[in-house]
């Protein structure tokens, strides 16, 4: 039988495993990272994937009691929700390094450097360090209203490690806050049942990996686009229009928004040029204070066409890569062509599918708006298995069937075990490792499940 109190305990549980094998194989600060080899380590990546698999688990159950006949209430999965994500607040980064980027751009604003100019290697000192090599000489892709935040928390830590990541987190949980707080009102705007809605949106693993432990700028992003798209269904579309452009100001997938609060609009009656222009007017008002505000400059807008990894494994990645290798071995000079033709291609299908969408689903809004941004997530020229969030979160609001709920919830688990928790490649020990603490969950759970169903008089025989 389940009951909420068994999936708060093993989601716990999950945490808190994850958050100690994070502290020897999590994306830890360069002076303390371990060798591959080290038995620490590998007891840490064993203890990581073993958690991973117990908060999914947990997940899972939870889910599966949203379903019965007496639900449990949106303010009991929001204390569910802080219980388990509480262990990953002291937790070393997990999943990613890129809240060292981000600490390494904040401080480069606060000392007046341009971000988009330059890469973090032109700060210099122990918290370029930190940054990914790739990233270290990449100017950043991230919006003013992001950079100004950075920046805000650098001059605040003066540059002290652990104070700011601890910093990234609160502010990313701030947007996991938002997030939270704006799915029961749009899952009830558009007919769905605001619990299940906290159950994939809120309390999803993803969120939980990458937004609370990786403290990814996202869940900025996502929860000032999830208040914008409240203040629009409030009746207050130049507020919408203003949060939803301080969202795309985060990260630009979000700029979409600005169409969904034109469409509330004029299904709230207003005349739909009247609503474009309103919407323009709000949001070009808001760009040019934010970015003044920040002092970064319009560089932003060049930084939308920063390069990905060479190894990203987006779709269109793995296409061009393809498509080079079989020119090159057929001795053609278009070879180095066929990443950037395919990503181009990318672009374009994404246009087309988003301009669909909509035509189809203008009656919902909300629902339109998150499988564009998934669209735009899976035909990108980069992905990575947080950018997943970003549709998630509004589908998971506005879903039209459980079948749907369902399928982005077996894609949610998939995702949740794509990544090790040092942000770094695998190697085939590492995988070896993961898997041995994956399966040893299952084990556990199994042996769990079995006790569970013996019969009262053979548990106490």
């Amino acid at each position: 039988m389940v009951d909420l109190r068994r999936c708060q305990i093993l989601g716990l549980a999950g945490t808190t495993v994850l958050a100690a094998g994070g502290e020897t194989a999590g994306a830890l600060p360069v002076r303390d990272l371990l060798g591959p080899a080290s038995v620490h380590a590998a007891v840490g990546l064993i203890g990581v994937y073993f958690g991973v698999v117990l908060l999914i688990a947990a997940w899972a159950l939870l889910g599966r009691l949203i379903r019965t006949t007496e639900p449990p209430t949106p303010r009991e999965l929001l204390l569910v929700l802080a219980l388990w994500a509480a262990p990953l607040l002291l937790a070393p980064p997990l999943f990613s390094r890129d809240v060292y980027s981000y600490l390494a751009q904040g401080a480069m604003v606060d000392a007046h450097m341009d971000v988009y100019a330059h890469g973090p290697a032109q700060l210099g000192g122990p918290l370029a360090d930190e940054v990914a090599p790739i990233w270290r000489h990449t100017g950043a892709p991230y919006g003013p209203v992001f950079l100004a935040v950075a920046s805000a928390l650098a001059g605040l830590t003066r540059g002290e490690l652990p104070a700011g990541l601890f910093g990234m987190r609160l502010v990313a949980l701030s947007g996991v806050a938002l997030m939270a707080a704006a799915l029961p009102r749009l899952a009830r705007h558009s007919g769905a049942d605001p619990a299940a809605a906290l159950w994939l949106g809120a309390l999803n693993p993803l969120v939980l990996l990458h937004l609370v432990a990786g403290a990814h700028n996202d869940a900025i992003m996502l929860g000032l686009l999830g208040a914008g798209l409240v203040a629009a269904l409030g009746r207050w579309p130049v507020v919408g229009a203003v949060l939803v452009t301080l969202a795309a100001l985060v990260k630009a997938p979000a700029v979409l928004g600005l169409a969904a609060v034109v469409v509330l609009q004029t299904r709230a009656g207003r005349r739909p040029a009247k609503a474009v222009v309103t919407t323009a007017v709000a949001a070009a008002a808001t760009t040019v204070v934010a970015t003044a505000a920040a002092g970064t400059g319009y560089g932003w807008i060049r930084a939308l066409s920063t390069p990905v990894s060479p190894q990203n494994w987006a779709l269109t990645s793995l296409l061009g890569r393809a498509t080079g290798a079989l020119l090159e071995h057929l001795g053609s000079d278009l070879a180095p062509l066929a990443v950037p033709v395919w990503h181009a291609l990318g672009i374009a299908l994404t246009a087309g599918l988003v301009a669909a969408i909509w035509w189809r689903l203008r009656p919902r809004p909300v629902y339109a708006l998150g499988l564009s941004l998934a669209t735009v997530a899976a035909f990108g020229p980069a992905i990575r298995p947080w950018y997943a969030l970003w549709g998630l979160f509004l589908i998971a609001a506005a879903a039209p069937t459980a079948s749907v709920r369902h399928r982005v919830a077996a894609v949610t688990g998939v995702l949740a075990l794509a990544t090790l928790p040092s942000g770094g490649p695998a190697d085939a020990g590492q995988l070896v490792l993961a898997v041995s603490g994956g399966v040893l969950a299952l084990v556990v759970l199994w042996q769990a499940h079995q006790t569970d169903r013996a019969p009262a008089w053979g548990r106490t025989a």
